[in-house]
């Protein structure tokens, strides 16, 4: 079994420190199944590759077992399984508990990486490796095997080499793998009891919560066992934790308190609305829609033929048809609504065959190393005629009387972009995926610092 992580993060031999490996050293470690070893088949600044090589003993698997054929003949020790977990746990710990003594602050930085895996196991096929890891923003590359050269009627096998490649921290990938490698294995091979959902929920924290496919891996990494399950899927919906869409209202109105001087909010609705009509869009997909502010306009204007909001809070979209609810519109009008319940970095077939969508300032509230996965779900999965992008300028916070120097203008705010960086990510969007971008900007513009927000327009490239 091999695992390679590469990087091109400058410096790229950076990936020892994080990964607590000199890249200078081959090293080995003992397992109670067999030996690890790590060594670098390259280390540059321009890029640097770690492997991780799991040399599995068999007759150390057959010990105390009942000695049947199965024991000696299986893919056991070369595919990768919940023995390669363990490997990542024992060799690389300090890198998967997100902890360097050195550099710490490369420890939360998001880093351009490629994993490529072999060989995997997985009897539901490719479709089921994709499921498991695009919805993390990976874009995968995958090899099947055939079950035998010799015989290709045979047809495929379940092995298959995968690459994932993205950009995110290096102990959430290590976390990534730790947790959905066992899910592919329906063999593991150690005693599954309370302690694993311990293991699943510290691994998993900040991603199975949201995956689509939450039950699933749930189920397959705690082996099918249902009081297990149900006690692990029990903590990931907790009912008792603070209501995170209250919390978010209240951050929400804080932003408004700060734009409120200059009608802002008004001013970026009206200039997308206008955008809208200007390259003749007439089916909208409003994501992240919030409570509805720009469907409220949209809806009452007969332009408009077909309007979706998406919003990943249920109790956001039940404000929402409670706003819209009052507008006492025609039936006709309020036929072409419809409000779903989704989150922006998974594939969504809902939100394909719209002629635009209007994504007005919520980018911002997206860790960076989810950008990715939005990216590909709107502009190469949902591929609408045009898509409308608004974000804050934060070179213009300065003007803001009420907001405190350094301060972002709402505590959801994972990051708010100058317009140099903002132009940048489009343009480089508008590349991967063929779209041509425009800007604009939004507000009273100072010769300084800008205007307050700046929106993309893309268009598709024909």
């Amino acid at each position: 079994m091999l695992l390679t992580i590469s990087t091109t993060h400058q410096p790229a031999t950076d990936l020892g420190y994080l990964l607590h490996k000199h890249p200078n050293r081959c090293q080995s470690f003992s397992l109670p199944f067999g030996e690890a070893h790590v060594f670098y088949p390259e280390a540059s600044n321009e890029q640097c590759t770690a492997a991780l090589l799991l040399d599995i003993n068999p007759v150390k698997l057959v010990r105390k077992r009942t000695l049947t054929l199965d024991a000696y003949v299986n893919d056991r020790p070369y595919v990768a399984s919940s023995f390669f977990s363990v490997a990542i746990s024992q060799v690389f710990g300090t890198a998967l508990g997100g902890r360097c003594k050195d550099k710490p602050e490369l420890v939360e930085t998001a880093i351009p990486l490629i994993a490529k895996i072999s060989v995997l196991s997985s009897r539901k096929g490719e479709d089921f490796l994709r499921e498991l890891f695009e919805p993390l923003g990976y874009q995968v590359s995958l090899q099947n095997y055939p079950l035998d050269e010799t015989f290709p009627e045979w047809g495929e096998s379940k092995y298959f080499t995968v690459e994932l490649e993205n950009t995110l921290p290096l102990s959430l990938l290590l976390s990534h793998l730790y947790v959905l490698i066992p899910v592919l294995d329906n063999n593991k091979h150690y005693w599954v009891n309370e302690e694993e959902i311990d293991k699943l929920l510290r691994h998993g924290e900040g991603w199975l919560k949201e995956h689509p496919l939450k039950e699933e891996i749930t189920k397959r990494y705690l082996k099918r066992q249902y009081r297990l399950t149900r006690a692990a899927l029990a903590q990931l919906t907790e009912p008792n934790e603070t209501d995170p869409d209250s919390a978010q209202e209240n951050h929400d109105k804080e932003e408004a308190a700060v734009e409120k001087p200059l009608s802002l909010n008004q001013q970026r609705l009206n200039c997308v609305v206008a955008a809208l009509k200007q390259h003749n869009a007439r089916k909208i997909v409003d994501l992240g829609c919030g409570q509805g502010n720009l469907l409220k306009i949209l809806l009452k204007d007969n332009y408009f033929e077909k309007i979706t909001g998406v919003d990943v809070s249920y109790r956001s979209l039940e404000i929402t048809k409670e706003r819209l609810d009052r507008l006492h519109l025609p039936r006709h009008q309020w036929e072409k609504l419809q409000l779903i319940q989704g989150s922006l970095t998974y594939k969504d077939n809902r939100i394909s065959g719209y002629d635009a969508a209007a994504v007005v300032e919520v980018i911002e509230h997206l860790d960076l190393y989810r950008l990715n996965a939005f990216e590909r779900v709107l502009f190469e999965f949902a591929r609408p005629q045009k898509v409308i992008v608004t974000t804050p300028n934060i070179e213009y916070n300065v003007n803001f009387e009420n907001l405190p120097a350094g301060k972002l203008r709402h505590k959801d705010h994972r990051f708010e972009w100058t317009r140099e960086e903002f132009q940048n990510w489009a343009k480089q969007v508008g590349e991967n995926f063929s779209y041509s971008v425009e800007f604009q900007n939004i507000g009273d513009e100072d010769l300084e610092v800008g205007s307050p927000t700046q929106m993309a327009v893309f268009s598709v490239n024909s």
